[in-house]
């Protein structure tokens, strides 16, 4: 089996955790072959296996794990699993990492991540950010033609509970999401608090097709883009929308990053190197001081004026994109200050049971050095929503859309500036 390294995105359900960075590189040149074993220096001699005092000592931490096993095998008051109690000790060995952003996937986990990359799962079509310091699961999106959508589900409604006694904060939302995805056909029962009153909903789960860019012209020489997660093949529906919006007469682009949690940084590279000359996207720092250049942009730009649309909830791939236009394309940042994760994860499959974990591994700075996690982005044109107001806004709705309106206006004052 290939492994695979990305820079994170936990996507349960389209849930968007706020994690996102992701990359494709190759695990097995990191790791070597799978098994506790690689890299130990191991003699076998018919059915004796020597190693050595290092790896005995090492090994020997695992002591407690395998006397609980005896243990359950002599007196659990059920025959045990033994596949399920490592998959259980693994994930604890990551929880005891105590980072947000590392944890195990179990094979059946592993397996909807990867569906859901691609675009296509069954569930009842909303996307989630979950923010860890307010505890809040936020819908984010709720997708076109979905059983959320046909039943009345608004972006901004907040996410409660599912069924009837699992209430979802961060910790809990992947637990959400495995009730809420299903077999076709099937019902959940979901409750939703907006403007603090519970209002509950019976889904039934349906086949959801997921777009990650829409696109339009707002004037007779603006275009608008909205992307919504670096996944699947957003770079190519990207650069097709922005070719279709520049052959209409496009002289200016909008590009709404709000809402959207990150995704994979190879695609950012790729949108970005379609308005970037050769340099960095931005640059990783690991725990020992060392810098890693892998996310270059090539000679051979679309010359455009830019501004980029951003919110609370824009993170990591996104706030890695916005850095670099602004740094290195003359963007400007329209809304208020980004989520602020300027860390990046790994995520590679494990072991031979098909399963896979998600680690935290370095810090990634911007083109000019500038730091992102837990700081953010800050706007270079602040347009907070008004309290209250949770941007139930239609696509392109500009008249009701205050922050898009302002976008605007920033952009028609570029190009005038410009001629």
């Amino acid at each position: 089996m290939k492994k695979k390294w990305m820079l994170a995105l936990c996507l349960g359900l389209m849930v968007c955790m706020l994690s996102g960075c992701m990359s494709m590189l190759a695990a097995d040149s990191l790791f070597g072959s799978a098994g506790a074993l690689k890299g130990a220096d191991v003699q076998e001699e018919g059915d004796q296996v020597t190693i050595s005092r290092e790896e005995y000592e090492r090994y020997r931490q695992f002591d407690e794990l395998l006397e609980l096993m005896d243990a359950a095998d002599a007196y659990f008051y059920q025959e045990p699993d033994h596949q399920k109690m490592l998959q259980g000790a693994s994930a604890g060995l990551m929880e005891g990492l105590e980072d947000y952003y590392s944890f195990y996937y179990t094979p059946e986990a592993w397996t909807k991540m990867w569906e859901e990359d691609e675009g296509e799962y069954a569930g009842v079509g909303i996307l989630i950010s979950s923010n860890y310091a307010t505890g809040i699961c936020k819908i984010s999106r709720v997708f076109e033609g979905s059983p959320a959508e046909k039943a009345g589900v608004r972006r901004g409604d907040i996410l409660y509970r599912v069924g009837e006694d699992l209430y979802v904060v961060p910790e809990t939302l992947q637990d959400a999401v495995d009730i809420m995805r299903g077999t076709p056909g099937t019902s959940v029962d979901v409750t939703f608090l907006r403007n603090g009153e519970e209002i509950t909903f019976t889904l039934e789960r349906a086949i959801i097709n997921v777009n990650q860019i829409e696109s339009t012209m707002l004037t007779e020489d603006v275009g608008l883009i909205a992307m919504y997660e670096f996944a699947g093949k957003c770079d190519e529906e990207f650069e097709s929308a922005l070719t279709g919006l520049m052959t209409r007469g496009a002289k200016g682009l909008i590009i709404d990053l709000r809402d959207n949690p990150g995704g994979w940084v190879d695609a950012a590279r790729n949108i970005g190197d379609l308005f970037l000359d050769k340099g960095d996207l931005c640059y990783l720092v690991y725990r020992d001081g060392t810098e890693s250049h892998d996310y270059p942009t090539f000679d051979g730009k679309v010359e455009i004026p830019l501004v980029l649309l951003v919110n609370e909830n824009s993170a990591s791939a996104s706030e890695i994109l916005t850095a670099a236009l602004r740094e290195r394309a003359d963007a400007t940042v329209v809304g208020v200050n980004t989520y602020g994760k300027g860390i990046v994860q790994i995520v590679s499959a494990v072991g031979t049971e098909g399963s896979g974990f998600q680690m935290t591994i370095a810090e990634y700075l911007t083109p000019q050095g500038n730091q992102v996690h837990k700081v953010g982005l800050a706007p270079d044109v602040e347009i907070p929503l008004e309290e209250g107001d949770n941007g139930e806004y239609d696509f392109a709705d500009a008249e009701k859309d205050p922050q898009l309106a302002k976008a605007l206006e920033v952009m028609l004052t570029k190009m005038g500036s410009a001629e």
